[in-house]
């Protein structure tokens, strides 16, 4: 059969080419992309820091979609982030139709689902090629889940499904089935991810033999297990005779008398021969090859994870409590699942992301382990009651609990507090105009967000990106106000100049003055480049052309 295939495999739903615009009541709309109120890069304004070396680590309060366009947009921030994430851990709601007291965790499939995509993508952006990303759910989303992330990261991204025993006593109410255990779904950024191996928990008595220097080994047969019939055809580098010490000839018979194979090739045997121990029995002569004891032994990771190694639901929420003075979050996870999911996924100094911060857990154990975080948890209530407390307790080196103790943690570091700006913009009437915070340098700020320049203040401009200045003019740009600027500007250097209001001829004395320059009225030249913006949010910055949107003048 022949022909030409079209089209691919993937999950749709309601409003796939939608996003959502959440509100802070729990209440959402289905909007445009390239609308204002998503589009909108916001400003990350500072609030408190902590500790004595808060530089590393950065706590976000707001909406997990704007904290992490941020991140990836605005300049100080996108040096720091972008591609440079080792490990993103999710834990977002389930979906499960129940509501908890920190969130709403009752979404259609849809709403749940576009949440999950426009998150993962950012996300994607912000983990470096070796990076991967953990995300954790349960079976209300787990299938649809899996699809989504196939389309963000890449079905060939997919590493593996880990199985968390979350409880460990059966719900005796359960109506069918009692519900013991939640999955992790991993991927990855590429193929340059690499992970760290769980220390063995065996104890090692399988190494049963000691050399003439005292060092301990097990003998592995070198016939390859498995197989049945001929391999000597199939695999002829691997079929060959070996000398016994007698000086006969062995080759790698089957149980059943049949042809079978050595481990390896004739070269690798040759070059390890010291390694080979040879056994007498009744059958003949049986070659064995030595596996010394290492000084640490490791083991791969598994695919189930037992509450004896990780936790439960249980110790976590009882860690919350001892922690916080008795109280509870609906949902925390045990430090100790946490601490496995950074070794393994992670090293000291990597930075580890958590956008659905909770209560905190992820950023304590990263805090412990010598990792830089990124947390963020859009509700405030959350932040000042459980994750602040308890983020300052670990760096005060009053956090006894978790896993304090294994990883020997004393105190110390710090983190700094942020929040999401709201809107540079508002609607009066029907009519989109700038709302009334942001003035003078925060509308510098603001707009140097939006067209990706780095905020400097360096009066008369307030942004640089290579040869380009940023101006911003709370007020009218007349001829004479682009006079004055071209005349600041270095002989190679070209202007973007934004003002609430402009005269017509301000834009014809900048091409005169300085060609390739460019006139923008804000907010309607802001907003047009939402609608115009490429996919990879790199701005024209000799792009002069406008939307005019009506506006009204600023009170």
């Amino acid at each position: 059969m022949g022909g030409t295939y079209q089209g691919r495999l993937e999950l749709t739903w309601t409003n796939k080419t939608k996003c959502l615009l959440a509100r802070s009541d729990g209440t959402y709309e289905w909007v445009d992309p390239t609308d204002y109120r998503v589009a909108e890069v916001r400003l990350l304004q500072p609030v408190e820091t902590f500790g004595t070396d808060p530089s590393d680590n950065l706590l976000i309060q707001g909406d997990a979609l704007y904290a992490l366009r941020s991140l990836q947009q605005i300049p100080y921030y996108r040096n720091m982030y972008v591609g440079k994430v080792k490990l993103a851990y999710l834990d977002p709601p389930f979906n499960t139709q129940q509501a908890f007291a920190q969130f709403n965790d009752a979404l259609e499939h849809s709403v749940w689902l576009t949440m999950m995509r426009d998150r993962l993508r950012s996300i994607r952006d912000l983990l470096s090629m070796d990076g991967s990303v953990w995300v954790h759910c349960d079976d209300s989303e787990q299938h649809r889940l899996r699809c989504v992330m196939d389309e963000v990261f890449g079905p060939d991204n997919f590493v593996a499904t880990v199985i968390w025993e979350k409880t460990d006593s059966p719900r005796m109410d359960a109506s069918y089935f009692s519900g013991r255990h939640d999955y992790i779904l991993i991927y990855r950024r590429s193929e340059e991810f690499t992970i760290n191996r769980l220390m063995a928990t065996d104890d090692g008595t399988h190494y049963n033999q000691v050399d003439s220097n005292g060092r301990r080994y097990y003998r592995n047969p070198l016939r390859a297990r498995g197989g049945q019939g001929s391999t000597r055809e199939a695999r002829p580098n691997l079929y060959y005779p070996l000398i016994a010490p007698d000086g006969t000839e062995v080759y790698p018979k089957l149980p059943n008398g049949g042809d079978g194979r050595w481990r390896w090739s004739r070269e690798k045997v040759e070059r390890d021969k010291h390694l080979i121990d040879w056994v007498r029995g009744r059958e003949g002569w049986t070659p064995y090859y030595r596996v010394y004891e290492p000084e640490q032994r490791f083991r791969p990771p598994e695919t189930i994870w037992l509450h004896t190694e990780v936790g439960s639901t249980r110790n976590s929420a009882n860690e919350i409590k001892s922690l916080l003075d008795g109280q509870s979050f609906a949902t925390p996870k045990p430090e100790r699942l946490m601490q496995r999911i950074i070794h393994i996924a992670s090293n000291p100094g990597d930075i580890v992301l958590d956008c659905f911060a909770g209560s905190g857990t992820t950023a304590a154990v990263a805090h412990k382990m010598g990792r830089r975080w990124v947390a963020v948890e859009w509700n405030e209530d959350t932040v000042q009651r459980y994750i602040i407390p308890r983020l300052r307790k670990v760096i005060e080196g009053q956090d006894p609990g978790g896993i304090t103790e294994s990883v020997g943690w004393e105190g110390g570091g710090g983190f700094r507090f942020v929040k999401v700006a709201p809107s540079m913009f508002t609607e009066i009437s029907s009519r989109v105009v700038l709302a009334e915070w942001a003035t003078n340098g925060l509308l510098a700020q603001a707009c140097a967000a939006q067209l990706g320049f780095e905020y400097v203040n360096d009066p008369p401009f307030c942004g640089r990106k290579g040869k380009l200045r940023l101006a911003v003019v709370d007020g009218m740009v007349n001829p004479d106000v682009v006079r004055l600027l071209v005349k600041r500007l270095s002989e190679e250097e070209q202007l973007v100049l934004c003002g609430t209001a402009v005269d017509p001829k301000a834009r014809e004395e900048l091409r005169r003055l300085r060609p390739g320059s460019s006139v923008r009225k804000i907010p309607s030249a802001l907003l047009s480049g939402y609608r115009y913006r490429p996919p990879a949010y790199e701005w024209d910055d000799n792009e002069d052309s406008e939307i005019e949107i009506p506006t009204m003048p600023l009170p």
